[in-house]
């Protein structure tokens, strides 16, 4: 199915934000390759000029910009030339994946409905920074990741997709993080991309709509080894 665009493209257009090693950018861009996620990745954008997932767009051949925020006078004034360069690549999907920054409120409405990104915890539960502690500081048997759509407010808008596993009893902020990004992570932003690429996810004043009715919950994947 092709993805419902304004131009009736059949490959989506993505632009990925970036700060860090680019783990999910590379799940992404080997989805792409393998034909999973019908779109091309045609700018990967860093707030680092440091960060290593650029270098893995490069060798994909994805052209790559970085925009640092010591460059601009004010966080309005970054994210307003972030938001430029963005929509200059004409985006139907803009992917935060591992992107450490807050947004401001003029930026997610103008992307509004095209601005997605993944969180590793099961929402609403452990929005914000360090959820793999904060899960165990819990006492939390399942953990995870979720795939949710921008909203003005932190790590609260609508969720496409959920990936969850046990909390081993000898679990570490460090193993969870890992264990969440391999397993859970790097499994669900790629298939949450490509429902989306082929529209059959939809943005709906505010809620998510799945082939074509209203999605109640998130879809849940279990990332248990079998």
């Amino acid at each position: 199915m092709a993805p419902k665009t304004s131009t009736d493209r059949t490959t989506a257009r993505l632009v990925v934000l970036i700060s860090g090693n680019g783990r999910n950018l590379q799940a992404i861009l080997d989805a792409v390759t393998a034909g999973a996620l019908p779109a091309e990745v045609v700018r990967v954008i860093s707030n680092r000029g440091t960060a290593r997932g650029l270098e893995k767009a490069r060798r994909a051949g994805v052209p790559t910009r970085v925009l640092r925020p010591r460059d601009y006078p004010d966080r309005a004034a970054y994210d307003a030339a972030l938001a430029d360069t963005i929509a200059a690549e004409s985006p139907d999907i803009v992917a935060l994946a591992g992107f450490m920054r807050i947004l401001d409120s003029a930026f997610v409405q103008r992307f509004a409905g095209k601005l997605v990104n993944i969180h590793p915890s099961l929402l609403p539960r452990h929005r914000g920074l360090d959820t793999h502690g904060r899960a165990l500081a819990a006492g939390d048997e399942r953990h995870g990741a979720s795939v949710h759509y921008v909203t003005e407010d932190l790590d609260a808008g609508p969720c496409l997709i959920q990936g969850s596993l046990r909390v081993a009893d000898d679990e570490t902020p460090d193993s969870l993080a890992e264990r969440v990004m391999t397993r859970v992570e790097q499994r669900i932003y790629p298939q949450a991309l490509a429902w989306i690429a082929e529209g059959r996810a939809t943005w709906d004043d505010g809620r998510i709509r799945f082939d074509g009715r209203p999605l109640e919950t998130p879809i849940h994947v279990d990332c248990d080894p079998d």
